[in-house]
């Protein structure tokens, strides 16, 4: 019996519902332990080999989140600041979003783990949670989800109607354009090309009048165009000029890693910018300084030698 085919999936999965890609490779080799140790009473009959792994995920995922806190982006905890240069000071003890790293697992899925929607997806209970993503984004019939949940089909379907009026206003935020899309790799290129001079009157162009800057772990927050020029004002004041980026993607959209300069030479890994592109413009960007984060993605802490940015 094997399992591995379905470990790329079931990550994601446990992903939008954990929003930690760390818990979620965790809990997904505990699926694949407690799926092999039930391997015998298995029943190819009653269920799909794909559908009984997700059950087991849910339960593993249901387990999991019991007692705990959601895990917000600094958006969602308040009103933006007005003030560039507030002390960032990083809250530790809240358990911050995550952002997944695409090319560690190739699901073949990208715009259902937009950092917008994982992140809507953590206000709602841990049920409604399962439910609306084994319904509306991994498609299993209302009598699948039922099974999966230990529960009825009219349960599941009050339940998915719950979580859709819940999420109505997140439809909207999660329409990015794709990275390869060429509206989106020119716009991101001239950003990358405006962030590695400094030259913050080039990003405020590039920005949406109501572009939002957060930076997990710190809870501050911005949002315009004016507040996010007058806070890069104050980040190449504090960490100087002539930065380096290299290109990636994560959770399907377009992603920076950000190379400070060293007063010795060369440059260090600052943070990973996740950015979401909309009309050619940037709309957002969560930008995460956690260790842990760089480890996830492989970024190295030195700027690769050789590396460039890619052409438009």
């Amino acid at each position: 019996m094997d399992f591995e085919p379905y470990r790329g999936e079931l990550v994601a999965y446990c992903y939008r519902m954990l929003g930690s890609f760390h818990e979620a490779e965790d809990l997904v080799q505990e699926t694949m332990l407690r799926a092999w140790k039930a391997r015998d009473r298995y029943d190819r009959t009653r269920a799909s080999l794909r559908t009984w792994l997700y059950r087991i995920a849910t339960n593993v995922c249901l387990t999991a989140l019991e007692g705990r806190a959601r895990r917000p982006l600094p958006s969602g905890l308040g009103a933006p600041s007005e003030d560039p240069a507030a002390p960032l000071t990083p809250a530790s003890d809240i358990p911050w979003l995550q952002p997944f790293p695409d090319a560690r697992w190739d699901t073949g899925v990208r715009a259902d783990v937009r950092l917008a929607l994982v992140a809507a997806l953590q206000v709602l209970p841990a049920r409604q949670r399962a439910v609306l993503v084994l319904r509306e984004v991994l498609e299993f019939s209302a009598a699948e989800v039922a099974a999966q949940l230990g529960t009825t089909v009219a349960a599941v379907n009050s339940a998915l109607q719950r979580a859709r009026a819940a999420l109505t206003d997140v439809g909207a935020a999660c329409e990015v354009t794709e990275p390869d899309d060429p509206r989106t790799r020119a716009a991101v290129h001239r950003y990358a090309q405006a962030f590695e001079a400094a030259d913050v009157p080039a990003l405020v162009r590039l920005l949406t009048d109501d572009a939002v800057l957060e930076m997990p772990p710190v809870p501050l927050w911005y949002q315009g165009s004016r507040a996010y020029g007058r806070f890069m004002d104050r980040v190449f004041a504090m960490r100087g000029t002539n930065w380096r980026v290299s290109h990636l993607t994560a959770n399907g959209q377009s992603a920076l890693a950000a190379y400070a300069p060293r007063p010795g030479g060369g440059h260090r890994l600052h943070t990973l910018q996740v950015l979401t592109v909309t009309g050619g413009r940037i709309a957002h960007n969560v930008v995460f300084a956690d260790p842990r984060v760089f480890e996830a993605f492989g970024l190295p802490q030195q700027f690769p030698a050789g590396a460039m940015n890619p052409p438009r």
